[in-house]
């Protein structure tokens, strides 16, 4: 059974003794804006001691879908979240993750947010699960509304010595992907 989390809780059980390979589900509800489907992104950032990507490569995302060191694979890109299950996967080998890189945030934007004029307050029932094959082990859904967001960073998981934790979080921006870029460069 799953471990519903909610913000800013820590998840609990380390995820290293629970799975050296988990996946990040994204889902969302297909809505139409201005006669568009929404489009949402989920990216990982990858990140040093000193809070900052060690390369470019270690930002995974639509365009750059494998780390530099292996251990993140974007599994694809959904371009409206129709269908049932998750619409952008997210793998992550624990075991092969640069020994440089302390912690992971999950990323959730909406491609091409301000031309289109979406934004998170449109956006219906999107939420990300943690899973080990194809077992859920933590779920969150964003239930906060952000009506002028269209960055949300979700999650992060943390080194902890030799084990990882996954904690939940909502932190809302403007400016889609190269927001968070500039705020890790």
């Amino acid at each position: 059974m799953a471990i519903i989390l909610t913000k800013n809780k820590t998840f609990s059980i380390p995820l290293t003794k629970t799975a050296a390979k988990v996946h990040a589900g994204l889902s969302w509800d297909k809505t139409i804006i201005g006669g568009i489907p929404a489009d949402l992104d989920l990216s990982v950032v990858m990140l040093a001691a000193n809070n900052k990507l060690p390369a470019d490569e270690y930002f995974v995302f639509f365009n750059n879908q494998t780390s530099a060191d292996g251990s993140v694979v974007h599994q694809g890109d959904n371009r409206d979240g129709a269908g049932d299950g998750d619409d952008e996967v997210v793998a992550v080998d624990l075991g092969k993750v640069d020994a440089a890189i302390v912690q992971m945030l999950f990323v959730v934007t909406i491609h091409e947010s301000e031309a289109r004029g979406h934004n998170f307050g449109n956006v219906q029932n999107a939420a990300i699960r943690i899973l080990k094959d194809s077992a859920s082990l933590c779920e969150y859904t964003m239930t906060e509304s952000a009506p002028e967001a269209d960055a949300i960073i979700i999650g992060r998981m943390m080194r902890e010595g030799h084990e990882w934790n996954f904690e939940a979080l909502t932190q809302c921006f403007e400016g889609g992907l190269g927001t968070i870029v500039g705020l890790y460069n």
